[in-house]
């Protein structure tokens, strides 16, 4: 790694461009996504849409460019899931020149394992999560009161589940890097369980929407992510071990 400092305004030219594939790889994709909004809209608010169709009901539109805003918001959502590997290798590209070679062979798997990750999140949301939190709402309504949902509600709901799901499932990584820096270990992670999993119910309400279902449906598959961790953090802590063990034998 070059220890040489580098001028502030080299850092911020290169912010500017990594910044500039990003957003520009998110817009160009939003665009596309915009040329099918109503299609777009459909698939993404699907758990939502389904329930209600399932009662009876349709989602709403309450004010006149309610429709069209929420499809440019739709093809903004779908342009931004898209364009995440992109987005997540100019993160990585930015902090790589301060990283030392054996570091930086991280990359690929970085970037790979962050997306599907990301992905899996969003998926595990979208087929398993979302259609349970959407029937349990419609499973309150009585007699003297009825379901009509928004398109734009709808989607304000919806559009944070996605990112809090597919954020939360990047704990195995997170832990991956924190082990691997030595900022925690696996027997600090198992020691420390009875603590994550209340803190894990916290971070649920902290990401989902403010309803108890969406809570405790991200919170249990953190806490197994969770102990995913332990078992890379295990991984990692042996390897570090082991070469360390070698170094010192030669």
């Amino acid at each position: 790694m070059d220890d040489t400092p580098r001028p502030l305004t080299d850092h911020l030219t290169e912010l500017r461009r990594r910044l500039f594939w990003g957003i520009g790889t998110w817009l160009a994709f939003a665009g596309i996504a915009g040329y099918w909004a109503k299609d777009v809209y459909r698939i993404l608010m699907g758990p939502a849409v389904d329930a209600a169709l399932a009662k009876g009901h349709t989602l709403i539109s309450v004010n006149p460019p309610e429709i069209f805003f929420t499809y440019v918001k739709s093809a903004l959502l779908a342009g931004f899931l898209v364009s995440v590997p992109m987005i997540l290798y100019q993160l990585w590209a930015f902090i790589a020149p301060g990283l030392y070679s054996k570091e930086k062979r991280f990359a690929l798997p970085f970037v790979l394992s962050t997306t599907l990750l990301f992905a899996a999140g969003a998926s595990f949301g979208y087929f398993v999560a979302f259609p349970f939190v959407f029937e349990y709402f419609l499973s309150l309504e009585a007699e003297y009161v009825t379901t009509s949902w928004s398109m734009q509600n709808t989607f304000a709901f919806m559009w944070r589940l996605y990112i809090a799901f597919g954020v939360a499932f990047e704990l195995p990584v997170a832990i991956f890097f924190l082990s691997l820096a030595g900022i925690v270990s696996p027997r600090r992670l198992a020691r420390g369980r009875i603590y994550a999993i209340p803190i894990m119910f916290v971070v649920g309400a902290i990401l989902t929407p403010p309803d108890v279902v969406s809570q405790i449906m991200l919170a249990i598959p953190m806490i197994v992510l969770y102990e995913v961790g332990v078992g890379v953090s295990f991984l990692v802590t042996r390897r570090r071990e082991r070469a360390s063990t070698m170094a010192a034998s030669e």
